[in-house]
């Protein structure tokens, strides 16, 4: 009898120290899960920003060449003009009505011919 008291006894430790070993193992997932979970995060957004910063530096580089080519000055003033823009000794005057003298000078027109 003495030979399955010592086989219980070896039984119940093993079981004991799997399900302390189980117990341990999961406690160590819990802990590593936040972050694990927040290096994962922080890789995808430096991937982003990565990404972000290839484009903006591609887009740079076309803009700095579009300056390269249009930097003469016939080419600033007419994009000036285009966004409304006068010199320091000019006078900006703001006419309205200029499709409706349109119309009306085209259907005057029409009228003289016949």
């Amino acid at each position: 009898m003495g030979g399955a008291r010592v086989r219980r006894r070896t039984v119940r430790r093993g079981r004991r120290a799997w399900l302390v070993a189980v117990a341990a193992l999961a406690l160590v997932g819990f802990l590593y899960y936040r972050p694990v979970k927040a290096y994962v995060r922080a890789q995808d957004a430096l991937q982003d920003r990565a990404a972000e910063v290839r484009r903006l530096s591609a887009e740079r580089t076309k803009l700095r060449r579009r300056l390269a080519l249009d930097g003469t000055g016939a080419t600033l003033v007419r994009e000036a003009r285009r966004l409304g823009l006068v010199r320091p000794d000019e006078h900006l005057f703001i006419v309205k009505g200029i499709d409706a003298w349109r119309r009306a000078r085209a259907a005057e027109r029409a009228d003289e011919r016949g």
